[in-house]
C-alpha cells in the first residue's frame, strides 16, 4: 500500500542520477548560498554525514562562514569554508544544496562554474536560467531541501542516524517556521514524526534555535520596530536595519533571522519587507507574502528571487532610496494582483 513517505518517481529517479554520478569520486565538496539559514545549514550537515555511508569523502565548502545559530549541527564535519574555491576546485564532486542560482554561491560562484566533475543541486525553489549545476533535483512542492535529503537517504538506502536526523529536523522546522508557513504539509509532518522517532528531542532543538537570544538581538529588534512603516491601503509592512547596527550590538547575521515576520504578523498585511542596509552601497531586501501575492516575481524585478511566499534581493543604492524604490514597487505589484482578482483579499 502506498504511504506519505513514499518517495515520488521523478524525485526518486534524480536521486538514482545523482547516485550514480558520485560514483568514483574522490572527494564531493557539499556547499550552499551564501549567508546559510537553517534549511541550508542542516540539508549540508545532513549530506556531508550521508556521504561517508556512500564511501565518500565530504568536505563542507561554503561562500560565507557556517551560522553560529547552527554550530550544533557541524560537530566532527571537515568544513573547509576558510580556503574558498581553491578547496571547492580540489573536490572530485561537487553539491549545491537550497541554491536555485550559481549566483547565489557568492565567491565560490565562477570555481563552481569551471569544475570539470558532476556538479549537483538539490534545491526546492523555482529554478532559473543559471543552476549552479547540471544534474539537477528540484521540487518546489517539497516543504524544504531536508526533505528532499530525507527523500535521498531513503532511495539510497542510508541510515539517519540521531546527528542526520537533527540536521533534517532543523532544516524542516526552520523552513516551515516552526511547522507554521503553508509549505507545512501533511507529509513534512509525517517525516517530522519519523526524525522524532530516531531521538530528536523538539523541545531542546527548539530552544537551540529559538530561545536563545542575546540581549544584543532583542536591542536590534527594538530598533528595527522603530522604522516600522505600514500601508494599510496596500497591506504593506516594512522595517529596517542600519549597516551600523550589528557592529553597535555586538550581534552577528543570524540575529537577524526571523526580523521580518514582525511586520508580517500585521493584521491585515500581504507583504512584508525587512531592509537591511550592508553599509557599502547595497541593501539587502527580504520580501514575505502573507496571502496570493508571489513576491518571487515581486523579487525577481530587483535580480533575486526565491519562493511564491519567501524570497530576496540584494539592491544596489542607499538604504532610503533602496525602500522608496521597492515600497512604491510593492505597492504597483500588490495593485495589480488586487486588479486581476477583481478586489478580493488575499
Amino acid at each position: 500500500m502506498p504511504t506519505i513517505l513514499d518517495v515520488p518517481r521523478e524525485r526518486a529517479d534524480a536521486i538514482q542520477r545523482i547516485a550514480t554520478a558520485l560514483t568514483g569520486a574522490a572527494s564531493v565538496a557539499v556547499t550552499t548560498h551564501i549567508n546559510a539559514d537553517g534549511d541550508a545549514a542542516g540539508s549540508v550537515a545532513a549530506m556531508a554525514r550521508l556521504l561517508p555511508r556512500m564511501g565518500l569523502r565530504a568536505v563542507i565548502v561554503n561562500p560565507t562562514p557556517w551560522p553560529g545559530l547552527f554550530a550544533f549541527l557541524k560537530d566532527g564535519l571537515d568544513d573547509r569554508t576558510a580556503s574558498g574555491a581553491e578547496a571547492l576546485r580540489s573536490a572530485g564532486a561537487l553539491i549545491s544544496l537550497d541554491v536555485s542560482d550559481v549566483r547565489r554561491l557568492g565567491s565560490l560562484a565562477t570555481a563552481a562554474r569551471s569544475l570539470p566533475g558532476p556538479r549537483i543541486v538539490i534545491d526546492h525553489h523555482v529554478p532559473t536560467d543559471e543552476p549552479a549545476g547540471d544534474i539537477v533535483l528540484a521540487d518546489t512542492a517539497a516543504c524544504a531541501t531536508g526533505e528532499l535529503l530525507y527523500d535521498f537517504a531513503s532511495v539510497l538506502g542510508l541510515e539517519i542516524d540521531l546527528p542526520i536526523a537533527e540536521a533534517l529536523y532543523t532544516a524542516i522546522l526552520t523552513d516551515t517556521g516552526g511547522f507554521r508557513y503553508s509549505n507545512t504539509s501533511p507529509r513534512a509532518h509525517a517525516i517530522a514524526s519519523t526524525l522524532l522517532a530516531l531521538g530528536v528531542d523538539p523541545e531542546h532543538t527548539y530552544r537551540r534555535i529559538y530561545a536563545s537570544l542575546s540581549p544584543g538581538r532583542l536591542q536590534l529588534l527594538r530598533d528595527a520596530l522603530d522604522t516600522l512603516g505600514v500601508d494599510a491601503d496596500h497591506g504593506l509592512a516594512w522595517v529596517s536595519v542600519t549597516n551600523d547596527a550589528m557592529e553597535r550590538y555586538g550581534v552577528s547575521s543570524d540575529d537577524l533571522d526571523g526580523i521580518v515576520e514582525h511586520p508580517r504578523s500585521i493584521a491585515g498585511t500581504r507583504v512584508a519587507l525587512f531592509f537591511r542596509d550592508l553599509g557599502y552601497g547595497k541593501v539587502k531586501v527580504s520580501f514575505r507574502s502573507t496571502g496570493d501575492v508571489d513576491v518571487n516575481a515581486l523579487a525577481r524585478q530587483f535580480g533575486g528571487g526565491g519562493h511564491e511566499k519567501a524570497s530576496g534581493a540584494l539592491v544596489v543604492g542607499s538604504l532610503d532610496d533602496v525602500r522608496t524604490k521597492v515600497v512604491d514597487a510593492a505597492r504597483a505589484f500588490v495593485g495589480k494582483v488586487a486588479a486581476s482578482t477583481n478586489g478580493r483579499p488575499a
